[in-house]
């Protein structure tokens, strides 16, 4: 990436106003290096991939320690409740089908933590798509971090030490979501093509698939 960078140019390089990334530092040491004008925005989808993750990891916990219940009665019960809990829990509110919605009722029932933990990542979510001004963002960001401390400890640790590139995110709402979709899409190529012989046939494809 350096490599790359540097190719373009010290003129092209300070014209850079912003530049969204992974959570990840060797990233944003290097923009910071070489695009001295840049302001480094943290893609707000990494940040939301991290709580997701969290609440998957809560779900997995919980089938695990319905698995080692002696009872019979309360096993089973744990285990149909959470049973294809998955994706209604990491599926945005509004896309659920009734069938989810049900589902959720369940876990509810016999797995209340997990229900908070939804629900704070659903108000995350709103906040990121809000209109609000940066500073109003500020203030409910850091409110969602107070109440979500004890259930999302790994996220609100991340989220806290890239503060300071995620609130840039509310000015302008930059985002990966372009360069995401095409990496999905030359991903989508290859598997389609079931790999490429030679490097120059899979670009040839890449670019017909994008119009060029």
């Amino acid at each position: 990436m350096r490599e790359c960078f540097e190719a373009w140019g010290t003129e092209v390089l300070e014209q850079i106003e912003e530049v969204s990334i992974d959570l990840w530092s060797a990233y944003k040491n290097l923009v910071e290096e070489l695009m001295l004008n840049a302001e480094v925005v943290a893609d707000r989808f990494h940040v939301m991939k991290i709580v997701n993750e969290e609440l998957d990891a809560e779900r997995k916990a919980v089938k695990k320690r319905g698995e080692k219940l002696k009872n019979k009665t309360e096993k089973a019960k744990i285990l149909e409740g959470i049973k294809k809990s998955k994706y209604c829990l990491l599926k945005n509110k509004e896309y659920l089908n009734q069938e989810q919605k049900n589902k959720l009722k369940e876990i509810k029932i016999i797995a209340p933590k997990l229900i908070k933990m939804y629900g704070l990542k659903e108000k995350l979510r709103s906040i990121f798509n809000s209109d609000k001004s940066e500073v109003i963002s500020l203030l409910k960001l850091t409110d969602w971090l107070k109440k979500a401390a004890s259930y999302f400890p790994d996220s609100c640790g991340t989220i806290i030490r890239w503060f300071g590139e995620i609130i840039p995110y509310f000015k302008n709402r930059t985002t990966q979501g372009v360069v995401e979709g095409i990496n999905n899409k030359l991903k989508l190529i290859k598997r389609k093509g079931f790999g490429f012989k030679k490097f120059d046939n899979f670009r040839l494809r890449s670019l017909l698939s994008f119009h060029f």
